[in-house]
């Protein structure tokens, strides 16, 4: 990499990483608390999970979603301690047992809107958004994540499948207890929590990774290095039909320096293979740390 981008990083001391953590599962915990009782609840919206689930029996028995959670995440803690045979650590202990508490604290706010598709779309960026935040401290809020692990042990499914078929569940239940088009609508805010948790995990931004077939190999490596700033890989390579081999380069540039280095390489050979591909997220020098 350029010099530029050569920094001496000091990591974090490990109890304030903790406790970073442990704020990441309480501040994640209480957005998708509140977004449940200020979007989703009001509006009839069980996208999902535990909260999904709870969003029904309110409806059906007028059971406390606070209770109801409560009911559901302990003991689904305890079985994955149980049947997983891990330790899932006491931060997912502590989400398990403060977002309920949250909504408990909450559940007398006024709805943000009444409007369902509002109330889905919002509800679903909301939880997506707490949801995120408390995966990047490393931990989860348990419930039906942990049944589907359950399932997927047992049954030889894999885990996307797993949460695939409880989610699913609970979106039929909705669309039966409710009416179809309060299915729908949950379907919309499932898809946009999805959406978000991967916005927050990965970030915003976006790199491209190239690869470059030329036979001016060291012109637009030297380039690249003093126009850019980036550094580059040379891979070995062989023409599938003349079975004779090509330099080829990889380089990994921010979505900003893509144009710069699409330009620099049509000038030195206008003849160069150029493969470029979205790289959702890089770790390492010049890029996010890890």
């Amino acid at each position: 990499m350029g010099k530029k981008n050569q920094r001496i990083r000091k990591e974090p001391h490990p109890v304030l990483s903790v406790i970073l953590e442990y704020a990441s599962v309480i501040l994640g915990s209480a957005i998708v608390a509140i977004s449940f009782n200020v979007f989703l609840l009001p509006n009839e919206v069980a996208s999902g999970g535990v909260s999904g689930i709870s969003t029904i029996l309110k409806g059906v028995f007028d059971w406390k979603p606070a209770f109801v959670q409560w009911a559901f995440n302990i003991p689904l803690f305890i079985a994955g301690v149980i049947l997983l045979g891990k330790n899932f650590g006491i931060k997912t202990a502590v989400g398990t047992v403060f977002l309920p508490f949250v909504v408990f604290m909450t559940e007398s706010w006024e709805p943000w809107t009444m409007n369902p598709l509002l109330g889905s779309l919002f509800g679903g960026i909301m939880v997506g958004l707490g949801l995120g935040i408390v995966f990047r401290g490393q931990a989860s809020t348990g419930g039906t994540d942990l049944a589907a692990q359950i399932i997927t042990k047992y049954t030889g499914l894999t885990l996307g499948t797993s949460v695939a078929l409880i989610d699913g569940m609970i979106v039929l239940a909705a669309a039966l207890v409710f009416d179809i088009e309060k299915g729908l609508y949950a379907l919309i805010g499932l898809y946009v929590t999805t959406k978000t948790i991967d916005l927050v995990q990965v970030g915003f931004g976006r790199s491209k990774l190239v690869y470059i077939i030329t036979n001016k190999q060291a012109e637009i490596r030297d380039a690249i290095y003093e126009e850019i700033d980036r550094g580059v890989t040379k891979l070995s390579a062989t023409g599938g039909y003349t079975e004779a081999e090509k330099p080829m380069i990889m380089v990994v540039v921010h979505q900003t320096e893509f144009t710069r280095l699409k330009n620099l390489v049509k000038i030195i050979d206008p003849s160069a293979f150029v493969i470029v591909s979205d790289a959702a997220e890089v770790l390492g020098e010049g890029f996010k740390r890890a």
